[in-house]
């Protein structure tokens, strides 16, 4: 397998990771995730060496689709947190800081 296969392997399973993200598809998460990661070590395994352009431009479009995948998890993240404050009462208080003793 070369670089460029094993970016592309990446890639799909980034696609698969949004996908999974957006309909909300645990096992299909897991699945993409684990594709991603087995992409991802293929790639380390390949080491690294001159990278001609079309292995950046698959290394950038594979940066890019793991940002979607970033932004994705901090909104599912941020709308637990709302939901979970609604439940508690605590909505629209946010951040509440704590007072922590320092120890000498």
């Amino acid at each position: 397998m070369t670089r460029r296969d094993a970016l592309i392997r990446v890639i799909d399973a980034l696609h698969a990771e949004i996908a999974a993200l957006k309909a909300n598809d645990v096992v299909g998460l897991e699945t993409a995730t684990q594709e991603k990661l087995a992409g991802i070590e293929q790639i380390a395994a390949l080491g690294t060496g001159p990278a001609g352009d079309e292995i950046r431009e698959l290394a950038d479009e594979a940066n890019r689709l793991n940002e979607t995948c970033r932004i994705y998890v901090n909104l599912m993240a941020a709308n637990v947190r709302r939901r979970l404050q609604i439940l508690t009462g605590d909505a629209g208080h946010g951040f509440r800081p704590t007072l922590v003793q320092a120890y000498a």
